[in-house]
């Protein structure tokens, strides 16, 4: 059945415990992903659109998808209008089916909580769902990507509700504002991940502008 090798698949990456298991698990899931997550009811990938729309008019410069997956944010935003759009992910096979999908101006394979390939301020606003969850994006990344967002421009992203309090998110957010780095602009409530299936897991929206 179709939902259970989609839970299967999350399993896997779920429980990967350094970045290449991390790797290896989405490189096995890649050719299914798309129909397994639909499966679910996977709803982030298009839902984080609403956000940037509200918050990022279009044609104010380059947005980044930050662990843009099989890139199934890209052709909902380019259908309102955001036609510069870069993506980085650290899953090669993934990659693939992004740039399949002819959305996105360019694409790059790295994992968020290092060095990210951009100058100081290079975009105008960065988005990401289902990244900063179990087993995967490190709160610590979201230092490199403010680094690359110029002043005025929005970081857009969901958080997952199990590594919200454990990997120290709050901490982190304090600490770019403290620096007077950002400033909090929006936070949804906490809500759920998948229409269909997984009703425990829930994330959160968070929206801040960079200063």
């Amino acid at each position: 059945m179709i939902i259970d090798k989609a839970n299967a698949a999350l399993d896997a990456v779920y429980t990967a415990d350094t970045p290449e298991a991390l790797a290896q698990a989405y490189a096995a899931w890649a050719a299914t992903y798309d129909s397994e997550t639909a499966s679910l009811g996977y709803l982030l990938p298009f839902l984080i659109a609403a956000w940037v729309a509200r918050h990022v008019p279009s044609g104010e410069g380059p947005l980044l998808d930050a662990g843009c997956g099989t890139g199934l944010s890209g052709p909902s935003l380019k259908a309102l209008g955001y036609h510069d759009i870069a993506g980085l992910d650290l899953s090669a096979e993934m990659l693939d089916i992004a740039g399949s999908r002819q959305a996105y101006s360019e694409l790059k394979q790295v994992m968020l909580g290092g060095p990210l390939p951009w100058p100081d301020g290079y975009f105008r606003g960065f988005f990401s769902t289902g990244v900063f969850t179990i087993s995967h994006a490190p709160a610590s990344g979201l230092h490199e990507l403010v680094r690359i967002t110029r002043k005025g421009g929005h970081a857009i992203f969901t958080v997952r509700d199990q590594v919200f309090a454990s990997g120290g998110f709050q901490a982190t957010f304090d600490e770019l504002e403290q620096a007077k780095k950002w400033r909090p602009v929006e936070e949804s409530p906490w809500f759920r991940c998948y229409a269909i299936a997984e009703p425990e897991a829930l994330v959160k929206t968070f929206v801040f502008e960079v200063v």
